[in-house]
């Protein structure tokens, strides 16, 4: 039986966020709170990243509809303030996390719109705030729509394989991942703003 790599992505998220609070960045000078003990960072850590009741429900919902509805007031925000369709950010969302805030690729991207850490950064956001993950994705894709004059095609494929890829090949790069990319995130496109 083979395992999935959303498994092992999710798996290699969440060491990555033991690691980091493991390692956690040097105290500021004159702090003299005492460092934390491996054993409880490491029980802290292993908890469920979405926190579990006391019943044992999980806060963020396993069914997509809804786990996508629990970002749309801030999706909606965000899409006003950088003048972004939903309805288009709606769709990267969905096709990049599925609105797992957890979510971590092969490739290293992060959280609910799959930031790579230095594109996060050049975004000023931290990518593992699921909020301003969200926030630092409708971003880029505004810089990417006025970049692209409109052009949805042209903007998404800068999304998933970078914009330099895109302006080198004049338009949506011949890499099949790419390709499957754009056209499955225009379909959604089309289903959330009730076009054919």
């Amino acid at each position: 039986m083979r395992t999935s790599i959303a498994g092992i992505t999710k798996v290699l998220g969440r060491i990555r966020e033991i690691e980091a609070k493991i390692y956690p960045a040097p105290p500021p000078p004159g702090d003299t709170k005492p460092a934390a003990r491996f054993e409880k960072v490491l029980e802290e850590a292993l908890d469920d990243p979405y926190g579990r009741g006391d019943d044992g429900s999980v806060s963020m919902p396993s069914d997509l509809p809804e786990r996508m509805s629990v970002w749309e007031d801030k999706l909606r925000e965000f899409c006003e303030r950088y003048e972004v369709d939903p309805d288009l950010a709606r769709a990267v969302m969905r096709m990049e996390s599925g609105g797992n805030p957890n979510a971590v690729s092969r490739a290293g991207a992060i959280g609910l719109m799959q930031l790579m850490p230095g594109t996060a950064k050049g975004l000023g956001v931290d990518p593992m705030d699921p909020e301003r993950n969200l926030e630092g994705g409708i971003k880029y894709l505004s810089q990417l729509t006025d970049k692209y004059n409109g052009d949805n095609v042209k903007t998404l494929a800068a999304y998933n394989a970078g914009p330099s890829r895109v302006d080198s090949y004049g338009g949506v790069p011949p890499f099949p991942e790419t390709q499957r990319y754009v056209k499955n995130v225009l379909a959604l496109y089309r289903k959330y703003s009730g076009g054919d």
